[in-house]
């Protein structure tokens, strides 16, 4: 029996391709008015079939087995200009993008992975890399010259024809073993389709940082510039024999993506690495996502046979037998794998402990270092922040920015955690953003209870100013509570609060799956008859927090350059040409703080946006953009290195 769905199946980026080549040059004109009509029908689901109907005597149907649909010829429209119609064409356009299939595993790990011993070194002068064929060299082309159209039309030119193409790019380089770009490709074309539409999980700065990669690995691959086993990438992740293993959860966070939802569990081993294990699946309802990612915390943990859901995991342990480890930390789930429920061991005991011991500055080094790897070969964890930390409360950021919650990190500038010296002011943030998750509204109560000492794992988030995004958090140790407390998660003394948790929290809470409650914030009462009455934390006193910084200011203008980057994504390249004055004010800005690189390289890009051929009737005569491309580029790499540098020194304390 049919039923009406809101969502749509995904789609091999290969078969858009396919659906859109097929079309004529008539029809392509027309194809993103169609895809907009086609979006306001209503559509139907009926076992693995989609069903829209186009008009009163068109249907369009999809076959889409396990909610992918894998072929052209999965995609049947009635109407008699099939299989060369504009409405296949334009409902590939409107389904999301489906993972690509995954290559068979290969027998060793790929040699970059390999450790580096007296035996082996890590390179070799007599043995030079090899370099591209003839043909990955014309994938690679292909696919920078499909990445530069995308870059000079901007997310508002930048339609499905444009999309495909860069599609059909991505699919060739990927039958030519260039997995990384060519993952990197489909990703861009994922975020301009969320900018265009307007979803909410559309951040700008993540299709910057996509177009970014994309075209630095095209530019590095036909220029001959980098290792090219590195470049390239791998088809999959490869695991490793592990033996035994001794884990300890940590925290779980919910995973929310414009096409999957779900969870993943954090632990550490003995050995103090972290280690991951999820439960994402894709989704075909925007709407049902968000509790999609919250239900499955309750979901079993796919790690041998140990009865633990997520949450559990969060909070216990796992003793592992026959385990299996990605080189970034994944754990594998073979069906060799034995795994049973174990003790877990709190925050504050040995081995999680150890995390919170590293300094705060050294963390941020490891973060930053982090973020120029690819994203598959990060090592789990690698972008997270284990800190000590004292809520301030809520104080504008900026001039007339938005109140965000500040806290004072301990041992924040090169000391150990809890030491107390070199105390630092962060800004926190959700999580995550998306209002069907619990991180706003604990970010809301959090900030109600200035004073509260707390013990916080956060992702860094990068910017001129320390800020983390607030994942968990838990009852500190003891070395931080005030003496004559009862030890740790117990009330302070009158007036300020402390996290009081049910036992079976284990003293942490995961903040994007379980909801803060008033009760969990508790102060002893000044007034109170008996001692040590608690009472739940409400509005504090003015002077709760002591110290409170009226404002959080920003560092040097490196906005003035990431601005017109991120206008050449949005607009494209032809509105990159202000007036003069426009111009002047930028490089004067720039000049003045000491930023003359950025101002060059401001001034380049918008000479490559106007330096055009024309015809001997004046008109512009179309080129390839790889000019611009490459001017844009420097420009966006810059401003990269520039936010990590401003970053670097924030958390070191150092003014801007």
């Amino acid at each position: 029996m049919a039923e009406r769905t809101s969502g749509w199946p995904t789609v091999r980026p290969e078969v858009v391709a396919e659906v859109v080549a097929g079309l004529s040059a008539r029809l392509q004109k027309r194809l993103d008015g169609a895809a907009a009509k086609l979006a306001e029908r209503p559509v139907t689901r009926s076992g693995d079939e989609w069903r829209v109907e186009v008009d009163e005597e068109t249907v369009l149907v999809l076959h889409a087995p396990g909610g992918v649909v894998a072929e052209a010829a999965d995609v049947r429209c009635g109407c008699l200009l099939a299989p060369a119609c504009v409405h296949r064409a334009a409902v590939v356009t409107l389904c999301p993008l489906a993972d690509p299939v995954e290559e068979p595993a290969t027998a060793e790990p790929p040699e970059r992975a390999e450790p580096i011993g007296p035996a082996k070194t890590a390179k070799q002068p007599d043995q030079p890399e090899p370099a591209l064929t003839a043909f990955e060299l014309a994938a690679a082309r292909h696919l920078h010259r499909a990445g530069c159209a995308i870059l000079a039309a901007g997310v508002s030119g930048a339609g499905a024809v444009a999309q495909a193409e860069l599609l059909r790019a991505a699919h060739r380089a990927r039958l030519a073993g260039l997995y990384r770009p060519a993952a990197a490709a489909v990703a861009v074309v994922t975020r301009v389709r969320a900018a265009r539409s307007g979803a909410p999980d559309h951040r700008l700065a993540d299709l910057v940082a996509g177009l970014r990669d994309l075209l630095d690995l095209t530019t590095a691959l036909t220029t001959g510039f980098g290792p090219v086993a590195g470049l390239r990438g791998t088809a999959r992740q490869v695991y490793g024999e592990e033996g035994g293993l001794r884990l300890y959860g940590l925290f779980a966070e919910p995973v929310l993506t414009a096409t999957h939802a779900g969870v993943v569990s954090w632990a550490v081993d003995a050995d103090g690495r972290l280690s991951t294990v999820a439960e994402v699946m894709p989704h075909g309802d925007a709407a049902a996502s968000a509790p999609q990612a919250v239900g499955a915390g309750n979901r079993t943990v796919r790690l041998g046979e140990a009865p633990l859901s997520h949450r559990e995991f969060s909070r216990a342990g796992l003793a592992v037998q026959g385990a299996t480890r990605s080189a970034v930390g994944r754990l594998g789930a073979g069906a060799s794998v034995r795994a049973v429920r174990a003790a877990g061991a709190a925050w504050t005991a040995e081995p999680p402990a150890a995390l919170w011991a590293e300094p705060a500055a050294a963390q941020v080094a490891r973060a930053l270092a982090a973020e120029s790897l690819p994203y598959e070969s990060r090592p789990a964890g690698s972008d997270l922040l284990f800190l000590d930390v004292t809520l301030l409360g809520p104080a504008p950021v900026g001039q007339g920015g938005a109140p965000q919650l500040l806290a004072r990190c301990a041992g924040g500038v090169g000391t150990s955690a809890g030491s107390g010296d070199g105390a630092l002011v962060v800004a926190l943030r959700a999580g995550h953003e998306h209002p069907g998750l619990a991180f706003r509204a604990n970010l809301a109560l959090l900030a109600t209870a200035p004073g509260l000492r707390l013990r916080v794992i956060g992702r860094l988030e990068r910017s001129d100013r320390p800020e983390l995004r607030l994942l968990a958090i838990g009852t500190p140790p003891e070395s931080l509570e005030d003496p004559g407390t009862a030890g740790p998660g117990a009330p302070g003394p009158a007036g300020l609060p402390a996290l009081v948790v049910p036992a079976d929290r284990a003293g942490r809470i995961n903040l994007g799956l379980e909801r803060l409650q008033t009760a969990d914030l508790q102060t002893t009462s000044p007034a109170s008859t008996s001692p040590g009455a608690t009472v739940p934390v409400g509005v504090p006193p003015t002077d709760a927090a002591p110290g409170l910084p009226a404002t959080v200011p920003y560092g040097p203008p490196a906005h003035v350059l990431g601005r017109r980057v991120e206008q050449t994504v949005t607009t494209g390249r032809y509105a990159l040409a202000p007036g003069a004055a426009t111009a002047a004010a930028d490089r004067s800005l720039l000049r003045v703080a000491g930023l003359a690189t950025a101002a060059e390289l401001l001034d380049t890009l918008r000479a490559a946006a106007v330096d055009q051929r024309r015809d001997v009737f004046g008109r512009v005569v179309p080129d390839d953009h790889e000019a611009f491309a490459g001017a844009w580029l420097a420009a966006a790499c810059y401003t990269e290195e520039l936010a990590t540098a401003l970053c670097s020194a924030a958390w070191a304390g150092e003014d801007g």
